[in-house]
């Protein structure tokens, strides 16, 4: 779709407060594992926190320098005054759903010895499934200048499909990338329970999919003819 409204947020640099919020979140969330966890020598949380943080902080810096602005809009009240209502409980919830639940029972999990120790190669094969999915997550931030934090056409913008970069091999990039990293935390951080919140937050992000692509496929013009393209929303070969 094209149009010919200029988004009011192309060159507004995103200010130190809302650098400092990112970064505050980014460190915020490894910090809570380690709390629950009651070790400051647990070498895997501390992994983790640089993964993490190089992917939330990097991948939006490097977004930033491709898609001026495009920080501002993702923290703009008004989007989520046009957000589609359903989304308005999904994706708060969704954001939690991938990240404190998971942390603070795994934290708990080691603090307590829940899970039996695995093998250190399983926690260095999570560490690297971690990285891949935060990987493939910033990269689709990194691709497209539409990526927001809430579903909705944005008109305003100029909202056309994106097909290029991680949008070739799955429809939700972003939300893949995600996904990924749960298996690879339940290793990495030697947790089965974590397996709970894994399972939960896999479940809103299915439902969450496929609300936003049935958005898409009705509202984005271009979206059809790109969803026969890319066939797989989240998993190649499987949904």
């Amino acid at each position: 779709m094209t149009s010919k409204t200029v988004d009011p947020n192309i060159n507004q640099a995103p200010s130190p407060r809302l650098w400092f919020a990112l970064i505050f979140t980014y460190l915020f969330i490894p910090l809570i594992l380690l709390v629950c966890g009651g070790d400051v020598s647990w070498w895997q949380a501390w992994v983790f926190l640089v993964l993490i943080f190089l992917a939330g902080i990097g991948g939006r810096i490097l977004a930033e320098k491709r898609h001026p602005g495009i920080l501002v809009e993702r923290a703009t009240s008004e989007k989520t005054l046009n957000a589609k209502p359903w989304d308005k409980v999904l994706s708060p919830l969704m954001a939690i759903s991938l990240t404190f639940p998971l942390v603070i029972v795994a934290g708990l999990d080691h603090r307590y010895g829940w899970t039996p120790l695995f093998s250190t190669w399983l926690n260095i094969l999570g560490l690297v499934i971690i990285a891949l999915g935060y990987a493939f997550a910033a990269w689709a931030l990194v691709e497209n200048r539409f990526f927001s934090s809430t579903v909705r056409i944005q008109t305003d913008r100029g909202h056309s499909v994106c097909d290029s970069g991680p949008y070739r091999i799955v429809r939700h990039p972003g939300y893949a990338g995600n996904l990924l990293a749960l298996p690879g935390m339940v290793l990495a951080l030697n947790s089965m329970w974590t397996l709970i919140p894994a399972v939960a937050a896999l479940f809103i992000a299915v439902m969450r999919t496929a609300l936003e692509d049935k958005t898409l496929h009705e509202e984005l013009p271009g979206y059809r003819d790109y969803a026969r393209r890319v066939r797989y929303r989240l998993f190649p070969g499987i949904y």
